[in-house]
């Protein structure tokens, strides 16, 4: 049964009563029950803060952000993890962006390159181990479109001159090298990562073929930015655009090139899917080149239907009429789908706590399968997110910014959700708890999510997950019987 306000608010002063006065003073600005009629969260909801020392937090750094999501899935460059091996191996393959090509040929987004720094290099500098590490990959893969230099925390604290390596590297082998200044200690989450990477883009990669008019454009160009491929996202949201006419001629990150990046100034529209990492860019591109951004959402039929028409609108009756079509199509499909799972799911209550845009894309999908959102939160939001959350969300329904791992079991203890959509640092609590869980920043190894396509998978795994018999069988460890004597001998 959903809460009221009065509820909800009632539940977030009883969790916040365990922490010490100043803690739960400062936490509790983090946390609220939702109003839909409110146009502006920044005098309701803390965002976008530096998260408490001592309490756990889901965030990652500037370094997963810029390198794990806005240049990680670029197909045909190198990145440099700049710094000790560890960051570019755990970041290395780990968000199942897929690319078109041969790895080590003519594709590199699975493949760790490092500097691998010592302590040598951190008493010493590695600007010049650095630049060799570049001209060494110009040999080995010479159809590297270019190379990036992913700084890690210690360059930062070194003071190593990157920029100035990358300028002279770029002359010497020809191609772009990128210095991203995205050391993990920078900044309050990945957001800022997601930040620097776009301003390298900017700065180093985009404007590099202005002076080239050979491109024959068309009135139907597009791009699509902010849609990393996790599973293959783009292509099925991709195929949907240009059934209806549309020309994509650019898709990044998710298996993206330094050329189709240099193309998008021909684009006649930029289709934003994740504002929170590519607003920055999207913004450059119509600054610049007078290139207007559009937000869509292409999570289950209703948000599909609803963003083709808003896309199309932007254009001529002729694709007007098209994206008709294309909805009429798909909708006996979506239709089937619906008939089949909404009868096992409907009533189920969620509660998402996830980065980028997912705590409010997705909402739509779950209630075209009638399930119900009770709770939302996002790692690493800013107030922007939470104005456009709002307006998706039920009146009542918890919200939660950079929750805390104790607030987070705190809530699901009470509330009972019959699903949690989190990321990986969760499952496994909830999995011992006997929740069922989706890990929703990687689709848990399924996938695609996107697109008509997308919606059959997606619903097929939330009753998958959801109907599993194994829940019922689970015990959380501190509720077994013997539990307490346990406790008593420790």
């Amino acid at each position: 049964m959903s809460m009221n306000r009065q509820e909800t608010e009632q539940l977030i002063q009883e969790v916040l009563q365990v922490y010490p006065e100043a803690t739960g003073k400062q936490r509790a600005k983090h946390l609220m029950a939702n109003d839909p009629t409110l146009e502006k969260s920044n005098k309701c909801i803390v965002a976008n803060k530096k998260a408490l020392p001592g309490v756990m937090t889901a965030r990652g750094c500037a370094y997963a952000g810029a390198k794990g999501v806005v240049w990680g899935p670029i197909k045909d460059v190198v990145n440099i993890s700049h710094g000790p091996v560890g960051c570019g191996q755990f970041s290395r393959a780990g968000r199942r962006n897929y690319v078109t090509g041969h790895s080590g040929v003519n594709v590199f987004a699975d493949m760790n390159f490092t500097s691998d720094f010592q302590e040598k290099d951190v008493v010493f500098g590695g600007d010049k181990k650095l630049a060799k590490m570049i001209a060494e990959i110009d040999t080995l893969f010479p159809l590297a479109k270019g190379v990036t230099v992913q700084s890690e925390c210690p360059i930062g604290l070194i003071g190593d001159d990157i920029e100035a390596v990358a300028k002279k590297s770029a002359k010497d082998i020809g191609k772009p090298v990128v210095p991203v200044r995205c050391e993990g200690f920078r900044g309050v989450s990945q957001s800022l990562g997601h930040h620097v990477a776009n301003d390298s883009l900017r700065d180093w990669v985009l404007h590099n073929r202005d002076d080239d008019n050979s491109f024959e454009s068309t009135p139907y160009d597009v791009a699509i930015t902010g849609d990393y491929n996790i599973g293959g996202d783009a292509w099925s949201s991709r195929v949907l655009l240009e059934e209806m006419g549309l020309r994509v001629i650019a898709q990044w990150s998710g298996d993206g090139s330094i050329p189709e990046m240099q193309t998008t100034r021909h684009a006649k529209l930029n289709l934003l899917h994740c504002y929170r990492s590519m607003n920055y860019i999207s913004r450059h591109l119509e600054e610049k080149y007078g290139i207007p951004y559009l937000e869509y959402n292409f999570f289950g039929p209703t948000q599909i239907a609803a963003s083709l028409r808003k896309i199309a609108a932007f254009f001529d009756s002729t694709i007007q009429e098209n994206a008709e079509r294309v909805i009429a199509r798909h909708q006996p499909m979506q239709d089937a789908i619906i008939a089949k799972y909404r009868p096992r799911l409907e009533g189920k209550r969620v509660m998402l706590f996830v980065g980028g845009l997912r705590p409010r894309h997705v909402i739509g999908a779950y209630e075209d399968l009638g399930m119900e959102i009770i709770g939302a939160g996002y790692e690493f939001a800013h107030n922007d997110d939470y104005d456009r959350t709002f307006k998706e969300l039920q009146d009542g329904a918890l919200i939660y910014d950079d929750a805390t791992s104790f607030e987070l079991e705190s809530f699901v203890e009470r509330l009972k959700p019959d699903l949690i959509g989190s990321g990986i640092k969760e499952k496994y609590v909830f999995h011992k708890m006997g929740i069922p869980f989706r890990q929703m920043h990687s689709w848990d190894y399924s996938g695609p999510y996107h697109g008509y396509d997308g919606f059959a998978i997606f619903a097929r795994d939330m009753d998958m997950t959801i109907n599993n018999p194994c829940w019922k069988k689970l015990q959380a460890p501190w509720k077994r019987a013997g539990a307490e004597a346990l406790k008593s001998a420790a």
